[in-house]
């Protein structure tokens, strides 16, 4: 399907060998796991999963200068894709546990699920498992990830933390909890993010994965 290079950084946290196996499935040929800045910046297409804490993440990969790195390709043009930890470390700071300093890629800041829902009963965080995606009337799918998609199609989800974009149209997709709107998809020009775990998501989930693979190597960045 592909012999483009898709690289996904490995910073000590995430769930990196079955993002790999979806990616495989989905017919990437040249694909392989790095904590090397280089092996990044030298990359068609970067992938940076994660699970844990936002702090964790970003001391992992500061550690092993990996921040610079990814903020480099995103300059590129090249297509990036987070998933879970991974997209809230595109946001500019977050609340988890303190206030801590994101790679600021598409404007934004993380803070905790409300605990409460609009009716006022007591929600359930995290959030686990299958939810409806929605496409917010101001979100253009075409040319994107989910363009193959329809709204109300389910995705894996596990989080206690959500990020809200500065802009709302770089929100690309939402889901409902407790009466909330949450992000579950973001996207700035070459920089798509996933709330959800594709590689957990079934068919839809292989479907956003090979749309991704099928992205131009250079996209405008304005």
């Amino acid at each position: 399907m592909t012999n483009t290079k898709v690289t996904i950084v490995d910073y000590g946290i995430g769930n990196l060998y079955s993002v790999k196996r979806a990616f495989e499935v989905c017919g990437a040929d040249n694909i392989s796991i790095s904590s090397d800045p280089a092996e990044i910046l030298s990359a068609d297409r970067v992938v940076l999963p994660g699970v844990g804490a936002f702090a964790d993440g970003m001391i992992g990969l500061q550690e092993r200068g990996l921040d610079q790195a990814i903020r480099e390709f995103a300059a590129s043009g090249r297509p990036l894709l987070g998933i879970c930890l991974g997209m809230q470390l595109f946001a500019t700071s977050s609340m988890e546990f303190g206030n801590h300093t994101g790679l600021d890629l598409i404007p934004g800041q993380v803070n905790a699920i409300p605990p409460t829902a609009q009716d006022g009963t007591v929600l359930k965080i995290p959030v686990i498992g299958w939810n409806p995606l929605q496409q917010p009337s101001y979100a253009d799918w075409s040319g994107s990830i989910l363009a193959s998609l329809t709204p109300e199609q389910s995705i894996y989800l596990v989080h206690s933390f959500h990020y809200t974009p500065d802009n709302q149209l770089h929100t690309l997709a939402t889901y409902r909890y407790g009466g909330h709107d949450i992000i579950a998809a973001i996207k700035k020009d070459n920089i798509t993010g996933l709330q959800f775990h594709p590689e957990k998501s079934g068919k839809v989930g292989l479907a956003i994965i090979a749309a991704y693979l099928k992205q131009p190597l250079i996209s405008k960045v304005s």
